[in-house]
């Protein structure tokens, strides 16, 4: 039968530190904040649900930002880099982004500097354009 109190996990004073200073930063995001908040309350030795009562959360992300906490510590990951989101999956990016900023600084010109014979550009005419200048 599992026990009632996961195991502690001790947070360094260093760590503790920057937990606080996200907590209390203004520039921080808040579901940050809100992570560093369970992480800091995970360190007094507080259980989930205790945790999740205390910051109106859930149980379930109590323990997935403290397992979260625990691989991330493990790979020795910065404290911020283990409170961040996890990458997505997916495909990949289509453009690179040089060539966003290709389309941009076309887009911002006029068309008559390109050598297209319209006074507004359209998506069909960036595309066309883009591919005369093999971008």
């Amino acid at each position: 039968m599992p026990s009632i109190l996961p195991t502690a996990i001790p947070i360094q004073g260093d760590e503790k530190e920057e937990l606080h200073q996200l907590i209390t930063r203004h520039s921080t995001p808040q579901q940050i904040a809100l992570r560093a908040r369970i992480i800091v309350l995970v360190g007094q030795g507080y259980n989930h649900q205790n945790i999740a009562r205390e910051l109106n959360i859930s149980r379930k992300m109590v323990r997935l930002w403290r397992e979260r906490w625990q691989s991330g510590r493990l790979r020795e990951m910065s404290v911020l880099d283990c409170l961040s989101d996890a990458e997505r999956s997916g495909t990949p990016a289509t453009f690179k982004p040089e060539q966003i900023l290709h389309l941009f600084s076309i887009a911002c010109e006029s068309p008559e500097l390109s050598g297209r014979p319209i006074s507004h550009w359209t998506a069909r005419e960036l595309a066309i354009a883009l591919v005369a200048l093999l971008i």
